[in-house]
């Protein structure tokens, strides 16, 4: 019997076979989004499904806070890409029993959300179905002077860095998704940074497919993951549950050396940057280095087909 494949296998085929024009500059499965040349211009664009009982629970954490994730989680996308959101659509599958009165809540919510993220809600699609409810947004962005952050072009030798503290975000923090878009603004000014992403599905598998991309590898050192204080709540092994719980939506980035006053200066304007590990030729493989060893990167975070 073979062995079961994750999303990224069962998707590499099919997406590398999908027709893209010469308008679009990265296609489906290259990136946190699509780069589409429009006009004179790169629009931004991203997609994400959120589902009950999956991605939130709706009894526990009511319409509001399920339509604030629903638009933070794309605009993070954005955010990974280096872009600056413009606007949002919304198709909603509400349950048939029950779902009407979700209506009002849910759109009420993704207006404080798209008020505060600054990404107008311009239209959308509700439907009524026999299943959960199911929230499906897309957000468009706009890049700034710095031009696209994309998985591709780490190199051997940049720092690996993380914008926050990984791990435990089922404790509720996966709700009150911050996307970095400032962050990420203020990375991309520094001109140090050749590659990154926002961290969905954990570090240990996001982390491969930006090695993917740039055609290298990685070295994560244990002792230098920052913890979340919400995963050390929940117990079980830290550095695990840094690489695999998921959810953070922190910025992973592969960066040239910070020169002298770079950090402060970072710091100042209200980004955090953790040093978590290294670029590494690729033959030498993704490494996780633990009381003094290295060994291979375990093989943990979220897999919509495998689960967590």
């Amino acid at each position: 019997m073979s062995e079961p494949q994750g999303e990224d296998a069962r998707l590499a085929g099919p997406l590398a076979a999908l027709w893209r024009s010469a308008a679009v500059r990265l296609g489906a499965g290259e990136d946190d989004a699509a780069i589409v040349r429009v006009g004179g211009e790169e629009v931004v664009l991203t997609t994400d499904a959120l589902v009950d009982g999956v991605h939130f629970e709706l009894e526990r954490a009511g319409p509001e806070a399920v339509a604030w994730k629903a638009l933070a989680v794309n605009v993070s996308d954005l955010a990974a890409m280096g872009a600056e959101p413009l606007a949002c659509l919304a198709a909603v599958v509400l349950p048939r029993e029950g779902g009407a009165a979700l209506l009002e809540p849910l759109l009420l919510g993704l207006d404080r959300a798209a008020r505060a993220l600054g990404c107008p809600l311009v239209g959308g699609d509700t439907n009524v179905g026999p299943g959960p409810l199911t929230l499906a947004l897309t957000a468009l962005g706009r890049l700034g002077p710095a031009g696209a952050l994309t998985r591709a072009g780490a190199r051997v030798g940049d720092h690996l860095s993380v914008t926050g503290p990984l791990g435990g975000s089922r404790a509720g923090r996966h709700l009150a998704v911050r996307p970095r878009v400032a962050a990420a603004r203020a990375l991309l000014a520094t001109g140090l940074v050749h590659a990154g992403m926002d961290l969905s599905d954990g570090l240990a598998r996001d982390l491969p497919r930006l090695c993917r991309a740039s055609g290298v590898c990685a070295r994560i050192d244990a002792a230098r993951l920052p913890v979340h204080p919400d995963a050390l709540a929940l117990g079980g092994d830290p550095v695990a549950r840094a690489l695999g719980d998921g959810e953070d939506f922190e910025l992973l980035v592969a960066h040239a050396p910070l020169p002298p006053g770079t950090q402060a200066a970072l710091a100042g304007a209200g980004v955090t940057l953790i040093e978590v590990g290294e670029v590494r030729p690729r033959e030498e493989g993704l490494g996780l280095l633990r009381d003094g060893r290295v060994e291979p990167l375990p093989a943990l975070g979220h897999d919509h087909f495998l689960g967590a």
